[in-house]
């Protein structure tokens, strides 16, 4: 029997947040991909440092049992998921590296993606993280709709 590669994933923060605070949808559903082991997260310290405030922000304004619930659900997700952790990107390469992307915040987030080598970025920030930066960084950029018809279609 041959082993296939698991497809690797590197979900921006929107996209993780996303999928641990609905109930359903299509974030969830790659993060249980993940969580299945079917597809391999990429997760990049800055994006989960990123993901921990938005849960404490979303946190706050849940009763305190629910707000428990959420944070341990989302230490859980990160437990199951046993991501490929991507370290922060030096200072100096991030001061360096702004001309693949104009939004000064997501540099970090897209030096520590072009390191994962990943075989898909998801976001919902296709403002920032458009079809002209993923071609001068060689990333396959997309939206978690546009992934999974990407999958459906390749199913047929």
């Amino acid at each position: 029997m041959t082993s296939q590669r698991r497809i690797r994933l590197f979900l921006d923060s929107n996209v993780l947040t996303g999928g641990i605070v609905s109930r359903w949808g299509l974030d969830k559903a790659a993060l249980s991909l993940c969580a299945a082991r079917l597809c391999r997260l990429a997760l990049a310290e800055v994006v989960r440092d990123e993901v921990e405030e938005n849960l404490l922000i979303h946190a706050e304004r849940l009763p305190s049992l629910e707000a428990n619930e959420l944070i341990e659900h989302y230490r859980r997700l990160v437990k199951l998921t046993n991501p490929e952790m991507a370290p922060y990107p030096g200072e100096a390469l991030v001061r360096s590296s702004r001309h693949p992307i104009r939004h000064a915040a997501d540099v970090p987030i897209l030096l520590s993606a072009m390191a994962s080598k990943p075989d898909w970025l998801l976001t919902h920030n296709t403002k920032h993280f458009t079809q002209a930066v993923a071609k001068r960084t060689g990333l396959r950029i997309t939206t978690p709709a546009e992934f999974f018809r990407t999958l459906s279609s390749l199913l047929r």
